[in-house]
């Protein structure tokens, strides 16, 4: 449950706590609600007193009950000073026009309320100077498209509003080349397959999408299956479509959610891991300038490699 209202110049949002969120950290089940913002924020909001359940005094380690009523107090929006920060990109390539970079896990791409440092534009911002397209904004200057913050891989970044408009046409004719990398829950019995479900906002939990819902829109999402190993599956995913979580949600819906997923997946993982194991491993489209179809890949990172190794030693 989700309610609103308008105190003064603050917003005042109430949440429910549904079953698979019992027993969970009050800072972490904020983060949850408000994936843009980071759990330091929440803390400080709830020392702040801007958070309340019932008459309960707060800690940020306060556990949340089923049914408990959650009341943030949100502070007015402010203009956003957005400043480049010197944080090291892993740049898989770059010209004039695009910039192509592997995100870490725990990055966030764009700023937000409360959460204006430590951006990935942040540091492509600081990486590329005045250089950036400006169409989405002093917020998400040349973000194109936007993953997890905690999925890793390929993501482009423009440099001028040219190179925007025609990467956006792409993304919306669904031209671009997107292959991800994940580990699910289970024994993927078919070797490949294709998901086809609309994709919308849960309207029983606003912190989750759905399928088959009212007012969704059309996802697509090719699989096959790279490794299976006793209890879990190596997979690759290739997005026809890019609706949010579309990945996440069209796994939990048949049955094999991704390892470690805090929405869509089990309530405990035995391999301690910081959100899903997924990675946006290959990236393509035609080039804005040159009109020459390029590919990007960016490796799976460490903890992904060490887990795939770890899997199959136990075999």
């Amino acid at each position: 449950m989700d309610q609103n209202q308008n105190n003064n110049r603050n917003t005042i949002r109430t949440f429910e706590v549904h079953p698979e969120y019992d027993g969970t950290r009050l800072d972490k089940f904020l983060s949850v609600i408000y994936p843009e913002l980071s759990r330091s924020f929440f803390q400080k909001m709830i020392k702040n007193g801007q958070v309340h359940i019932a008459d309960c005094v707060l800690k940020p380690s306060c556990l949340v009950k089923e049914g408990d009523l959650v009341t943030v107090c949100v502070p007015p929006a402010v203009q956003a000073d957005i400043r480049p920060e010197p944080i090291p990109l892993d740049i898989l390539y770059e010209d004039e026009d695009v910039l192509i970079v592997n995100k870490p896990k725990d990055m966030v791409v764009h700023p937000a309320p409360g959460h204006y440092t430590g951006t990935l534009v942040n540091a492509v911002m600081y990486h590329c100077q005045d250089h950036l397209s400006g169409i989405n904004g002093e917020i998400r200057p040349g973000i194109v498209h936007r993953i997890d913050k905690d999925t890793t891989g390929s993501l482009v970044v423009c440099k001028n509003d040219a190179a925007h408009n025609r990467l956006a046409e792409q993304m919306k004719a669904h031209s671009v080349t997107r292959r991800y990398r994940g580990i699910v829950t289970g024994v993927v019995k078919e070797d490949n397959g294709t998901i086809c479900a609309v994709i919308g906002r849960d309207p029983k939990n606003r912190l989750k999408m759905a399928c088959d819902v009212a007012n969704g829109r059309p996802a697509v999402t090719h699989y096959r299956v790279l490794e299976r190993f006793c209890s879990h599956s190596y997979m690759e995913f290739e997005l026809e479509t890019g609706r949010t979580h579309q990945i996440r949600v069209h796994m939990a819906k048949i049955g094999h959610p991704l390892l470690a997923d805090p929405l869509y997946g089990p309530a405990k993982c035995r391999f301690h891991l910081q959100g899903q194991c997924l990675h946006a491993m290959t990236l393509g489209f035609i080039h804005p300038r040159t009109d020459t179809y390029m590919e990007f890949s960016a490796p799976l990172p460490s903890y992904f490699q060490e887990l795939l190794d770890s899997r199959r030693n136990s075999l």
